[in-house]
């Protein structure tokens, strides 16, 4: 018994084994008020607002955080260390600090945009100012994480001597390093610019409708790079964030959803206009995908042989008004071919007699 004694006594007379010591029994009693603590706030909250019982419950992790520094804190004050040991302690200190002030910062930001967002819904049917608030707010945050973490590594870099001016290079852009660094993330920043002016002006939201590259389809996702569109047959037309900055695009859904549908048909000159337009009326009266707003049959142009008809129907977006389209050319043909079958195009020709001739 008195060897392990003396054994043990000789344990604690080296400095490390001290230290080791003291920062288990720091760290082990912080997690234990942490977890008391957060349980007792929990048990507070669990009738209060929503806000808080979030910030309560995202955060845990970084309250551990907290409490592994302070334990090295305390640690670090009462252990008997050389001037080099506590330098590392310092740096480790501070580095969890940076750290944990990152995650705060991105906890804080998440927990606004869920509790932000619970007020619109994009499954509504006008889901117009839905779409504009989730398009800015997504953009925003993605933006805000970017830069939360360029700001957090370059934090650490700058706590390190080596490479403290790759740090201060990339935090405040300057030198011959930030130089590098710029040319080198020159589309990156440029696409992370592009996505802050997006979020301020708009020209394009989640769920709009879009004409780009000959394709047409709606906005999918929006990250800090790029954009996905969704095409009509499923497929995914991704492009950078800078395209819709630089080059131009049809937006279908920018002020409103509802647009105009067009139906252009060729008809011979003997097709009475007022039949058309009294059955295109009646077509458009009994399709529920009509808005009851715009109906409309004019001869837009004559030419040799037949006389162009253009027809405009309004629907409450652009599935329903490509869908009513389809509907109006298909009544109207049926009933011009029952009806007026003399009417479609056909080729005229005139033949004349020739005279006869005279025998000598």
């Amino acid at each position: 018994m008195t060897f392990y004694m003396e054994r043990l006594e000789s344990l604690f007379d080296r400095p490390d084994v001290v230290g080791i010591a003291l920062f288990a029994g720091a760290l082990l009693a912080g997690l234990v008020v942490q977890r008391l603590v957060f349980r007792s706030l929990t048990y507070l909250v669990s009738d209060k607002d929503l806000v808080w019982r979030s910030i309560v419950s995202r955060t845990r992790r970084p309250s551990q955080l907290a409490v592994l520094a302070l334990a090295l804190v305390i640690a670090s004050s009462l252990a008997p260390l050389s001037a080099r040991q506590a330098d590392v302690v310092q740096h480790l200190l501070t580095v969890c600090l940076i750290l944990l002030a990152g995650w705060v910062a991105r906890t804080a930001i998440n927990i606004w945009l869920v509790l932000y967002l619970r007020r619109f819904k994009l499954d509504a049917e006008d889901n117009l100012l839905a779409r504009k608030h989730v398009t800015q707010t997504r953009i925003l945050q993605r933006v805000a994480n970017v830069l939360i973490v360029a700001i957090v590594v370059s934090w650490v870099m700058m706590t390190c001597e080596p490479i403290r001016q790759y740090g201060v290079s990339l935090l405040a852009s300057a030198g011959a390093a930030g130089l590098v660094a710029g040319l080198a993330l020159q589309p990156v920043l440029k696409n992370l610019f592009a996505g802050i002016q997006l979020a301020i002006t708009q020209p394009i939201r989640i769920d709009d409708a879009l004409l780009v590259e000959g394709e047409w389809g709606r906005v999918e996702e929006i990250t800090s790079t790029y954009v996905v569109l969704k095409i009509w047959d499923w497929r995914r037309l991704v492009l950078p964030l800078s395209y819709f900055i630089e080059k131009p695009f049809q937006n279908w859904t920018r002020e409103t959803a509802s647009l105009i549908g067009s139906v252009t048909i060729f008809l011979d000159f003997t097709i009475p206009v007022q039949a058309v337009r009294e059955k295109v009326e009646e077509i458009a009266a009994a399709s529920p995908l009509w808005d009851r707003q715009v109906v409309n049959v004019a001869v837009v142009d004559f030419r040799e042989e037949v006389m162009e008809i253009r027809i405009l129907v309004s629907a409450s977006d652009a599935g329903r008004a490509f869908d009513l389209r389809c509907e109006v050319r298909e009544k109207l043909i049926d009933h011009i071919r029952e009806t007026f079958p003399q009417a479609l195009p056909r080729t005229r020709a005139e033949v004349a007699a020739v005279p006869e001739r005279r025998s000598a």
